[in-house]
């Protein structure tokens, strides 16, 4: 098993008032040349938006993108006609594919929406433009990891245009759980939510994330109660 650490403190920061993000991953006008992507995961953003404020319209193709609000309402507006808004326990899916416009911004006027983004490289081009949204049963996810994104079209899932699964997971205490890579060739990004975990010796608290490759499985166990993010995607 190869692995490689990234501490929280150590990430990308821009703060610009209405936007503060931290990138796992070079983005924008942050660049680490040792930080570009992690096999065909190539943006991994912790953002807190300002109340009212927000993404306006821009552009995206060819990339898959996952939005997992942790706090607030996010509210989304696209060109294909989708208008809505993601909370907590939602998670929202873009197949951008051969194009789109769409826009993003806090839906509350007096408290931050915080979220992560994560953008994965697609499996094939040019597909035609997608958008999904799923409510998720958090009980679905407490001292086990919990698939909310995957390959195939389910009604439990989301799905994406590569071979790619998400999950989360909220572990007690004192639990340990092994993680079995989802498909050959695949590696295993995993960040800490919150609270501290241990794998393979290494500790890793609030934000840090380690990247995990050329093994079948892994064990975690949680040094603190945790909530815990795992993008099992291909590493080439």
């Amino acid at each position: 098993m190869k692995t490689i650490f990234h501490p929280a403190n150590e990430r990308g920061h821009a703060n610009h008032g209405w936007l503060n993000a931290y990138h796992s991953f070079s983005f924008a006008s942050w660049h680490d040349e040792t930080k570009v992507h992690f096999g065909l995961l190539r943006v991994l953003n912790d953002d807190t938006i300002a109340p009212g404020m927000g993404f306006g319209t821009h552009p995206h193709d060819n990339m898959e993108i996952v939005t997992i609000p942790l706090k607030g309402i996010l509210e989304h507006k696209d060109s294909m006609g989708n208008i809505g808004q993601i909370k907590p326990g939602e998670i929202q899916a873009m197949s951008a594919g051969s194009g789109l416009q769409h826009s993003e911004y806090n839906g509350s006027k007096t408290e931050e929406t915080k979220l992560f983004q994560i953008w994965v490289f697609p499996k094939v081009k040019n597909i035609a433009p997608r958008y999904e949204q799923i409510k998720f049963n958090h009980e679905d996810r407490i001292n086990k990891f919990q698939l909310i994104v995957a390959p195939e079209k389910s009604e439990k899932t989301m799905w994406i245009n590569q071979d790619a699964f998400f999950s989360l997971g909220d572990f007690e205490k004192g639990k340990t759980a092994d993680y079995s890579i989802k498909h050959k060739g695949n590696g295993v990004y995993l960040m800490v939510i919150e609270g501290e975990i241990e794998i393979s010796g290494q500790k890793l608290s609030r934000r840090d994330a380690i990247g995990i490759y050329d093994t079948d499985k892994f064990s975690i166990k949680a040094n603190s109660d945790v909530e815990i993010l795992v993008i099992d995607v291909p590493m080439n």
